[in-house]
């Protein structure tokens, strides 16, 4: 911290340099409401016992020196204070006598307490005709009941239906009228009835919400899209990384320098080339720049500079790539020329099932719906993928597809990899459509071979809407009578021979795969176009990011999180990918920890003992389940948020995303222990899978870790090993580019009309007499510094420029002025963007902007006022600089803003 750099756990020093309690942020008069003050007392107590333990355990091991001065958490103690000093309010779950009992006046004195007990309200789970009855039992006994509901016009015609008093037009804040029932449209998450106050003859107040009546809340939140940025970044880059440059080929990233030529300095990525070659790329240029992703972890060959070796590489791709985009296309064209299943639009049923949905759509998962909709309506089969991190609710979209073809009267079936997924998935269709007369079934290992035989023979009949299974469904024996909807989850679980298998299912039917990281052919078939596809990037409610541990075996740190876990009243999943070696294991955590109960869970036990282990131990009959990685996919248990992964570097690295995504499905702290032993010698691809799993800490990143997943062990090839050498010649990511633009000319050639030209990053070339940088004594991380030059280059308009120096305002202080001047010709280049312009540059005193070939400023344009010193031509404009005039950088900007504003006018 001394040299300016900050450690990685800034949270754990914070104590050290802002020493601080929640006691010393109040005002001296806050009004401090206690919810259960007994339960408060005794949990803070408890939180002392486990940190005091923490920190005597963590000494004895010598991972924190014994004289620490760290501040000892001691919650009772302020508790004490926030008790003597404050007024209060102490909420009870048992109504004291009269219901409101002040001690002494509230308000009156510092320490002055307010005691209020509530009841429970009785729930009614949709049963309306009971609700009623005791609405009116209630009204005639002088009490006073909100209704808070959000679907508060239905009930208030239920309620006018059936002569019930209502109260119009009341806002939440209002006391509610006696005698009378007020409806409001809002969400609360619960209710309660408050006891009459013992000081006047005002009879009880009734809170009535959702979760009473129809027995569920939908939580309203606001929401924030996560933006996925889909693009390789280059700001965990480091020396002697290949990258590879749009224009001149593959080089090694030597560095970074700051150059000073004359009045101009900026700071330069320097490149190494074959043949001791360098080249300087301008920061305002790393949209030029790119990662080097190959086909496999060997080395790519260097690029020569001044040769023809770059362009003849990229040529060859470019043909290679038009003969792939002409047979991708042919194979994706073959199935929309077929005539499709058009569903019927959605009915009552439909909307009914969409209302009983227990939680607020987000907006990504409403906009995947509706995507899938529109496809199942139109003639056209379906093939669409929704990417949505674990526990981001694809399976609710899946539902819904699923219903909407039953409704039609199509049949439904849903591929998963495992067994135990297949019946967690059963489980959730069938209730979320137990109200509805679909009929559902499961072909899995936990069926017997005679229950199997019996839902195959119904299957070929029509008597099953929905069936949820395993490959077992690719069976030659199971016949459709009708189906309309192949759901696929977790796609690259499946092999080639399940492939061959799908292709016969899907040539006519509609499909909807789902995937938290897709495989690469999926992914890059998606982003070029060829599939099509519906990113959820929001994350569900109250979700925090897991909290993820990357170290050594060791006795210690296992036992300490598996009786945390216990304490809170969590399970955990134990993860030891070997069935020889699984009691082993067992055994031993057993020893080390005896308080603890066990249960193992593999794939090769027995159907129905691997059913029955896991139905125990989702109903809590275990605290730790030891397994091999069979919860891999989808497995959703919401009390678990504890995981530990055994010998982790033997996992890949999507593996290990989708094993640490079995956690944190709730709105408690999750933790992930990623345990590798001691003794093996990790190989490189294993420090490189575990630093990412380390670092994808971020809500959502399950793109970047398909991604990265690609960068570390190779991208293979999209349709066959003929492509590997095509996609190691350029990288991955520009291979992709050249197979997007080839795919968009042949749709184009083929619909008969021009490509569309898409631009990538900003095209205007800016060089002005000007010391615009970051200067390593404002942001001394080089790789921070990557990361804003790349925001920068990739910006395309002065109000994003506006956004990212108020970033840096906040995160690093007032700019210097060469970051205020790079911010500036940064602004300067998305003004002269918008006007078609080509380069903005400094010629001999002069300062020119040329626009771009075969555009011209307007008649009007060339007619409009300007400042002294500026002339404006048919595709240039000239500005002369003079000592007198320091202020040019502001004139430039008043006469592109101008000009801008003429442009858009016109």
């Amino acid at each position: 911290m001394e040299r300016g750099a900050l450690p990685r756990n800034l949270a754990f020093w914070t104590p050290f340099l802002a020493p601080s309690s929640v006691e010393s942020h109040l005002p001296p008069d806050t009004l401090i409401v206690w919810d259960e003050a007994d339960d408060i007392v005794a949990q803070a107590r408890a939180v002392d016992e486990i940190a005091t333990h923490a920190r005597t355990e963590l000494e004895r091991r010598g991972a924190i020196p014994g004289n620490l001065p760290l501040p000892h958490l001691d919650a009772t103690t302020l508790l004490s204070a926030l008790d003597s000093r404050r007024p209060r309010i102490e909420l009870h779950r048992f109504a004291v006598e009269g219901g409101f009992a002040p001690e002494g006046d509230a308000g009156d004195t510092p320490n002055s307490t307010s005691r209020v007990g509530f009841h429970a309200v009785d729930r009614y789970g949709g049963r309306l005709r009971e609700l009623m009855d005791a609405l009116r039992s209630m009204l005639d006994l002088g009490s006073r009941i909100v209704v808070a509901s959000q679907q508060a016009p239905r009930l208030a015609e239920i309620f006018r239906e059936y002569g019930l008093p209502l109260e119009e037009s009341v806002q939440i804040s209002q006391p509610p009228a006696p005698n009378k029932l007020s409806i409001v449209h809002t969400s609360v998450p619960s209710g309660w009835r408050l006891p009459a106050d013992s000081r006047n003859d005002n009879g009880e107040t009734v809170l009535i919400t959702d979760t009473e009546i129809f027995g569920f809340q939908k939580q309203r939140r606001a929401h924030t899209r996560r933006v996925t940025q889909h693009e390789t970044f280059l700001d965990d880059l480091q020396p002697g990384d290949y990258v590879v440059h749009i224009e001149h080929g593959i080089a090694r990233l030597v560095g970074t320098s700051h150059e000073k030529t004359g009045d101009r300095e900026r700071e330069y990525l320097k490149l190494a080339y074959a043949d001791g070659d360098r080249l300087l790329v301008p920061t305002d240029q790393l949209h030029r720049l790119q990662r080097y992703i190959g086909p496999s972890e060997r080395p790519p060959t260097l690029t020569r500079l001044g040769t023809q070796q770059w362009s003849r590489a990229k040529q060859r791709v470019r043909e290679s790539v038009r003969e792939l985009a002409e047979g991708l296309l042919d194979l994706y064209a073959s199935r929309q020329v077929l005539d499709g299943i058009a569903h019927p639009s959605d009915g009552a049923w439909q909307m009914e099932l969409e209302a009983s949905f227990p939680y607020v759509e987000t907006p990504d998962q409403a906009r995947a719906v509706r995507d899938v909709k529109k496809d199942m309506e139109s003639t056209l089969p379906m093939d669409r993928v929704v990417v949505g991190d674990v526990g981001y609710g694809k399976t609710e979209v899946a539902v819904r597809a699923a219903f909407k073809a039953v409704a039609g009267g199509r049949q439904v079936a849903m591929l998963v990899p495992t067994t135990v997924l297949a019946q967690q998935h059963y489980n959730t269709f069938t209730e979320r459509m137990a109200a509805f007369p679909a009929r559902i079934e499961m072909l899995s290992r936990f069926r017997t071979a005679q229950e199997q035989k019996v839902v195959v023979a119904e299957l070929e009949t029509g008597a099953v809407d929905i069936l949820v299974g395993t490959h077992r469904i690719l069976g030659r024996d199971v016949v459709f009578k009708d189906l309309g909807l192949l759901i696929i989850d977790e796609e690259q679980r499946f092999g080639v021979a399940h492939k061959e298998a799908l292709k016969r299912l899907r040539q006519e039917v509609d499909v909807l795969t789902l995937s938290a990281t897709p495989i690469p052919r999926t992914l890059h078939m998606a982003l070029t176009g060829i599939r099509d596809m519906s990113p959820i990037e929001t994350p569900p409610e109250e979700r925090l990011p897991i909290t993820t541990y990357v170290m050594e075996t060791n006795d210690q740190v296992v036992r300490e999180a598996i009786l945390r876990e216990v304490e809170r009243g969590g399970q955990v999943f134990f993860v030891h990918n070997r069935v020889q070696s699984i009691e082993a294991v067992t055994n031993w955590l057993r020893k080390l920890v005896p308080e603890a109960r066990f249960l193992v869970g593999h794939g090769q036990m027995p159907e129905h003992q691997l059913e029955r282990m896991m139905k125990r131990f989702i109903n809590d009959e275990a605290d730790v389940l030891v397994c091999t990685t069979i919860i891999e996919s989808g497995l959703d248990i919401a009390n678990v948020n504890t995981i530990i992964i055994h010998k982790s570097q033997l996992l890949g690295l999507a593996q290990m995303y989708q094993l640490r995504g079995r956690v944190d499905r709730g709105a408690l702290r999750a933790y992930a222990y990623l345990l590798y032993d001691r003794d093996a010698a990790l190989t490189e691809t294993a420090q490189k899978r575990l630093q990412t799993i380390f670092d994808a800490t971020e809500l959502g990143a399950g793109f970047q870790i398909a991604q990265k997943d690609l960068e570390i062990r190779g991208a293979g090839n999209l349709l066959g090993a003929e492509q590997s050498g095509q996609i190691g010649a350029v990288g991955f990511e520009l291979y992709t580019q050249l197979l997007t633009d080839s795919v968009e000319q042949v749709k184009a050639r083929k619909d008969g009309r021009r490509p569309s030209s898409k631009r990538r990053g900003p095209s205007v070339a800016i060089d002005l007499p000007v010391v615009a940088h970051l200067p390593p004594s404002y942001i001394d991380d080089v790789n921070t510094r990557l990361q804003i030059y790349q925001r920068l280059a990739a910006t395309e308009s002065p109000e994003s420029v506006d956004t990212i120096e108020s970033d840096l305002r906040d995160r690093f202080g007032a700019p210097p002025p060469p970051v205020l001047t790079l911010l500036r010709t940064v602004r300067l280049r998305s003004l002269a963007s918008r006007l078609g312009a080509e380069s903005l540059q400094s010629e001999e005193g002069l300062i020119v902007l040329r626009l771009a070939e075969g555009l011209t400023f307007n008649r009007r344009q060339q007619r409009c006022p300007m400042p002294e010193g500026v002339t404006i031509g048919r595709t240039l404009l000239r500005y002369q600089i003079r000592r007198n005039r320091p202020n040019w950088l502001d004139v430039i900007e008043d006469v592109l803003k101008r000009l801008a504003t003429l442009e858009a006018a016109a």
